[in-house]
């Protein structure tokens, strides 16, 4: 008989909103599978919730059958939220009242992808630390400039969860596996999805700097740091070039060997761009867009945004329908 099987089964939730992602789902749910499989005990059950009707819709058009919809009595001890493509347009009060009930009674609740952002919509992330999907960061710190939002590949503080989503979810999970069956199995989980080197939780969800750029001089990735930072409020040359180290001149003349173009050129590209994904990937408008990328009025952003991609901004935007078939 198997060693686990005395302790009654952990029970999870599922909360599964329309346009979440496939993968940032079955990255969660299956190292909990595997962990039943190779202890040959029911150390996990879960229930699959929606938020109306029987089934939720995946981004890639994938359903799900629903165990339950959103206000029925729910008997789990985590809940998983799940939530991809803009969550800036889920706006159901039903469903933020039934997740604070959940917390009221004591569930945990973590949130994958688009999720945290659902948490912090119903007040569930108050005095808490959390990440989220780096393709949602910018909105949801415009939304919540009061929480502490981190760029880690998951967040555990507490009873509140979050993670990025996308592979992230199989680290998260065999996080919580060791914590409660304790490293061996846990590690036997992670082979199993030939997962041959486990992640912090505080490693970043993107590139180093000096891979996304292909550049090695630190005073210039000191600089271009800085840049990532301050898109709403830019820095002056001098600021950037204190940064780095160096004189003005000096930093003209890396960003030139460095990068081929100006500092000024760089930095420009660098707030279009964030530019570009809050107007694919929330319902920002254009002008408050122009603002959270330190352009001093919509008309401006919109000649140098139509000199840079050769539309207007609003020209390619994506529906609400469109925009949940986005991020992991």
């Amino acid at each position: 008989m198997s060693r686990f099987a005395t302790s009654a089964p952990r029970t999870l939730g599922l909360l599964l909103v329309d346009g979440f992602a496939l993968l940032s789902y079955a990255a969660v749910v299956e190292p909990f599978r595997a962990a039943n499989n190779l202890a040959g005990a029911e150390l996990y059950s879960w229930t699959h919730v929606c938020v109306g009707g029987e089934a939720a819709r995946a981004s890639n058009g994938a359903a799900i059958l629903a165990d339950a919809k959103v206000g029925e009595a729910l008997d789990c001890d985590l809940l998983f939220v799940f939530a991809g493509g803009d969550p800036t347009t889920f706006d159901d009060p039903a469903t933020f009242a039934w997740l604070r009930q959940m917390a009221g009674r004591g569930v945990g609740l973590a949130g994958v992808s688009g999720g945290p952002y659902l948490l912090a919509r119903a007040g569930l992330l108050e005095g808490r630390r959390a990440t989220i999907h780096w393709e949602h960061a910018a909105a949801f710190r415009e939304d919540f400039p009061g929480l502490a939002l981190e760029d880690g590949l998951y967040v555990i503080d507490g009873r509140r969860m979050t993670c990025a989503g996308g592979t992230a979810g199989l680290d998260l999970a065999i996080e919580l596996i060791e914590r409660d069956q304790g490293h061996a199995l846990a590690g036997r989980v992670g082979e199993w999805f030939i997962r041959t080197e486990s992640r912090r939780a505080e490693r970043s969800q993107r590139l180093s700097l000096r891979d996304r750029y292909g550049v090695r001089h630190d005073g210039t990735l000191r600089a271009l740091a800085a840049m990532e930072a301050a898109v709403e409020d830019p820095h002056s040359r001098d600021e950037l070039a204190a940064r780095a180290g160096v004189s003005v001149r000096q930093l003209e003349r890396l960003f030139r060997t460095h990068l081929k173009s100006t500092v000024a050129g760089i930095y420009l590209r660098i707030r279009l761009e964030q530019a570009s994904q809050l107007l694919r990937t929330t319902g920002l408008s254009v002008t408050d867009v122009a603002i959270a990328c330190g352009f001093s009025n919509g008309s401006h952003f919109a000649r140098v945004f139509r000199r840079a991609f050769g539309h207007a901004p609003g020209a390619g935007r994506e529906s609400p329908r469109d925009r949940s078939t986005g991020s992991p």
